[in-house]
């Protein structure tokens, strides 16, 4: 009965989080130990007491002010200098600019809607094709959670209770092979499609375009720099890091005004809030799971069906792709974690550093996938193209995502060899 409930809610467009938490409060209620109830408001608070957890706000922040100080657009000027004048040059930009936020934003939903803006117009203009555009836009938007700082790597971080750091660190390589990938899969785009030709800019131009963009650039070099040499924690390079993009954004680049401020701040803590109370409904969920016993009995089913860590991570990919379609990735992460990390690290030996970013990227790819893929939306609502299109358009950067995937799966040096 209670799967029942959680699937009606669901199917009926009930925010996950009211999902979650109506669902536990409904197993108690089903199951007679109403005493359970006494434990319901600790474990939704257990669940957000973490210092952890405090990165998330700040890297939106940082996000926020960037966008809004002109940081983003720095950066794509940036990557002009870099890959401006291959074929489809502005794609190559696209993506290198992704790469470059990747650093900084640390969500995958929050870079598709800012990147959307700043890209979609300009490839337009310049004659691509305006699902491309937007798909590849979208697909840039995969590598956030992979490419430290990443929200989903502190999440995992708590639960798994592994070093943040570590996790960033992992997802380094990870994020290098998926940049690969795109750039192999939009090379071959560009042949068949005959896109032209890009311009390099001018020595003049390109001076100009480097030096306006060191200051934006120093933001991802402070929060993985500070990060890398212990100097600081991921929180505490995501507080500098705001601070930061706050002082070039008003007083290097001047786009950014005080008058501002109340407006994104207001943003800020409601995405905040958002993230905060889904965290808090997953936890008071996943403590219901616990109690069920439900890792156990997935352990024991799992076990009969392989004994090999490369097919387990196969299985857990496959599962995680179908939950990741009509779950959150962060409900998804700490609903799977609990249950499936003690099996991948006890009875397979698998790193967790490992499962961590094979976990979050799989998640992810629910972002652009429908029936939910929220991602589809997003950028659908941002260049005014139908999800559908999208979604055909994104299908070779998906498929190269898969690859990925299985490399990840197969390979565990490519998520170890830095730490």
């Amino acid at each position: 009965m209670t799967l029942a409930v959680f699937t009606l809610l669901l199917l009926g467009a009930v925010p996950i989080a009211l999902v979650l938490a109506l669902t536990a409060a409904w197993y108690i209620v089903a199951s007679g130990n109403t005493l359970l109830f006494v434990s319901y408001p600790q474990q939704l608070f257990g669940a957000i007491e973490h210092y952890g957890l405090l990165a998330i706000p700040l890297f939106m922040l940082a996000g926020e002010l960037m966008n809004e100080g002109g940081l983003t657009r720095r950066l794509i000027d940036l990557a002009r200098i870099l890959v401006g004048g291959f074929r489809g040059g502005l794609v190559y930009i696209n993506l290198v600019a992704n790469m470059m936020m990747a650093a900084i934003v640390g969500s995958a939903a929050s870079q598709i809607a800012i990147m959307s803006r700043a890209m979609v117009p300009a490839m337009e203009q310049e004659g691509y094709d305006k699902p491309f555009s937007a798909a590849i836009t979208a697909a840039g938007g995969l590598m956030s959670p992979i490419i430290p700082p990443s929200m989903l790597f502190v999440l995992y971080g708590v639960i798994a209770q592994v070093p943040i750091a570590d996790m960033f660190v992992a997802g380094i390589l990870p994020g290098l092979l998926m940049g690969l990938l795109f750039f192999i899969a939009i090379t071959v785009i560009g042949l068949v499609e005959q896109y032209p030709k890009g311009d390099w800019p001018s020595r003049d131009q390109a001076r100009a375009y480097l030096l306006m963009g060191v200051p934006a650039m120093s933001i991802p070099l402070i929060i993985i720099g500070g990060i890398l040499s212990g100097l600081a924690t991921p929180t505490e390079s995501a507080a500098l890091a705001s601070l930061a993009a706050l002082l070039i954004g008003r007083y290097v680049y001047r786009d950014l005004t005080f008058a501002r401020l109340p407006d994104i701040l207001r943003r800020t803590a409601f995405n905040a809030g958002l993230v905060i109370m889904l965290i808090a409904a997953a936890g008071v969920f996943g403590w219901v799971i616990i109690y069920e016993q439900l890792p156990q009995m997935a352990a024991a089913w799992i076990a009969s069906l392989t004994t090999d860590p490369f097919i387990f991570l196969l299985l857990v990919i496959g599962v995680l792709l179908l939950v990741g379609m009509i779950i959150d990735g962060i409900a998804a992460l700490i609903l799977v974690v609990p249950i499936l990390l003690p099996i991948a690290t006890q009875q397979f030996d698998i790193a967790p550093y490992q499962f961590g970013v094979v976990v979050s990227l799989t998640l992810v790819l629910g972002l652009l996938t429908p029936p939910v893929g929220a991602g589809l939306f997003i950028s659908s609502s941002m260049t005014g193209v139908p999800p559908m299109q999208i979604f055909r358009a994104l299908l070779p950067f998906l498929a190269m995502s898969l690859i990925a995937l299985v490399l990840l799966a197969w390979q565990p040096w490519l998520t170890l060899a830095l730490l």
